[in-house]
């Protein structure tokens, strides 16, 4: 099966579990469909291209609509997912939930991050800030950036004030509380990035494995 699904971020709550209460985020990740099978023989490589969001055909373009002819729908996001087993993964093939994560995996959610506009050093690094007596003029100003005889520049990466936030995010190793395959909801413990409504990407954890039954 594949690695994971695309999912539209609802909003965050808690349950209780064993008496203690945990702060899950509710991701919809109903409606994923294979739109495009991709081999070793023709591609180089084994991975199934998912659908996500069906829209109308009237609002996909000519190329595109081909494209999506074989899985019988139009989507406005896609994504390619690799896994195992993937030869009866077909064009048109919806993939449920429950099919891919179960209570206890873990999963890393990738998203686009919250914009919060153009932000100082303070606020965009957490810089402490110069004396906030006695007139020294410093205040949250970020302070000498460069040298100047010896090398003469400012190094890249200098961290300086600048847009904040508005970029591809990805948080490792939430765990998968619940799987509600009929509501098509995955409950995941703690938060994901991006704002409600946003768009992400749910894959199985790369550097942890599942909790063992018991």
């Amino acid at each position: 099966m594949v690695e994971g699904v695309l999912g539209r971020k609802i909003g965050m709550t808690h349950i209780y579990r064993d008496g203690v209460q945990v702060p899950v985020t509710v991701i919809d990740a109903g409606g994923n469909r294979v739109v495009q099978r991709k081999t070793v023989q023709k591609e180089g490589y084994d991975a199934v291209q998912i659908g996500f969001a069906e829209k109308k055909e009237s609002r996909t373009n000519k190329p595109m609509r081909g494209h999506f002819k074989k899985a019988g729908k139009c989507f406005y996001h896609l994504a390619e997912m690799r896994g195992d087993g993937l030869d009866g993964l077909e064009p048109g093939r919806e993939i449920r939930l429950d099919e891919v994560f179960k209570a206890g995996d873990y999963v890393d959610v990738t998203g686009r991050s919250k914009g919060k506009g153009f932000a100082g050093v303070v606020k965009r690094w957490k810089f402490a800030g110069g004396p906030a007596s006695h007139g020294s003029m410093h205040g949250r100003a970020p302070g000498s950036i460069g040298q100047s005889s010896d090398s003469s520049r400012v190094f890249k990466g200098m961290r300086m004030a600048g847009h904040m936030g508005d970029r591809t995010t990805t948080v490792q190793n939430l765990e998968v509380v619940d799987v509600r395959a009929d509501e098509n909801l995955l409950l995941v413990k703690g938060a994901v990035p991006g704002p409600r409504n946003g768009v992400m990407i749910i894959r199985k954890a790369l550097k942890k494995a599942p909790k063992a039954a018991g």
